[in-house]
């Protein structure tokens, strides 16, 4: 690396670096996707402190003369697909094409191989850019997803009710259950096996394992939202019959910026497809957060371009694309 150049790993407590962090992520997203919501500082720290699932990503920043011009992450799983690193790099928009981002992929690179992964994988926007520099670093594209927002203002309110009265009268045999926060611990056995069914959902070309949920990764992943500020939604479909949970949706309220929703999983066991169930719990979400989160303005999601059901039932509910990011993968 060249000696003006260097690189520090930080961790959530470095406030001087976390804001470091998130203001270069401001530019850049300024430039690359300027329709996403700000990173704030707290956010911006809670990713490095709780991660996902409590599994936090890697953070560091690159230097070159004392100035930052580029940030990157790892992160990993020990739950599953043991082999896979996936990697996020971004360098300030005033000093691309420089150099700098070959600079990133060598450090994460180097963590890779420490951490014994033996893939790596990168999303980028889609752009002549952001291909030719994963082209030319050995990532072949694998699979693309589409970032599309609802618009609650813009919302014919009549008209999700008729949508949410058909689909009821498709799935008369189940019943909706909603519930803030927590799932009991009582009930995790049944909703991990239910949630397991999100690997029907497709992933292309990527070299990915299905993803386990044992109950002690859904209550990981329900307490690092929380305390990163969270309020999570989740609405599940349960047969009336014989009791089984048949799918759910999760949409999670930030108490920072609570004008502002993010769709999370939602997912239909495969034996109980085909009674409109997707478009009964995106629409019963829609219904629910009006009356629970009035303030509530627009709901992010994001598909895999292929998942056509999924996609189907958020055109139906006036999902506007917002923009197309590519995932790319390589060996090491």
């Amino acid at each position: 690396m060249d000696r003006r150049l260097h690189v520090e790993t930080f961790g959530p407590d470095n406030a001087e670096s976390v804001e470091a962090y998130a203001q270069l992520e401001n530019r850049v997203r300024a430039v690359d996707s300027p329709w996403m919501h700000p990173l704030t500082l707290l956010k911006a720290q809670s990713r490095f402190r709780f991660g996902w699932d409590d599994e936090p990503p890697v953070p560091f920043l690159l230097y070159e003369s004392g100035s930052v011009v580029g940030h990157g992450s790892c992160s990993t799983s020990e739950y599953d697909n043991l082999h896979l690193a996936w990697w996020d790099l971004a360098v300030h928009p005033d000093h691309r094409r420089r150099g700098l981002g070959t600079a990133l992929l060598e450090v994460l690179l180097e963590r890779t191989h420490e951490l014994s992964r033996t893939s790596a994988g990168i999303d980028g926007w889609e752009s002549p850019a952001a291909s030719g520099f994963a082209s030319k670093h050995g990532f072949s594209a694998k699979s693309q997803s589409i970032n599309r927002r609802q618009h609650l203002a813009e919302l014919d309110w009549t008209h999700v009710r008729e949508l949410h009265g058909h689909a009821a009268s498709v799935a008369g045999e189940y019943e909706l259950v909603g519930r803030v926060g927590p799932t009991p611990d009582e009930d995790l056995p049944a909703l991990s096996a239910m949630v397991e069914s999100i690997n029907d959902a497709p992933t292309d070309d990527l070299d990915i394992e299905d993803e386990v949920f044992p109950p002690e990764r859904i209550r990981a992943y329900e307490t690092a939202m929380i305390d990163r500020g969270l309020v999570l939604h989740r609405l599940v479909a349960r047969h009336r019959g014989s009791g089984e949970l048949a799918g759910h949706t999760i949409v999670a309220v930030d108490q920072e910026q609570p004008e502002a929703g993010e769709q999370h999983d939602t997912t239909v066991v495969g034996a109980h497809r085909g009674h409109r169930l997707g478009l009964l719990l995106k629409s019963g979400m829609n219904l629910w957060l009006r009356e629970v989160q009035p303030q509530l303005e627009t709901i992010d999601t994001w598909n895999a371009e292929s998942n056509d059901h999924m996609i189907a039932v958020n055109d139906a509910l006036n999902y506007r694309i917002m923009g197309r990011a590519i995932q790319y993968q390589r060996s090491l």
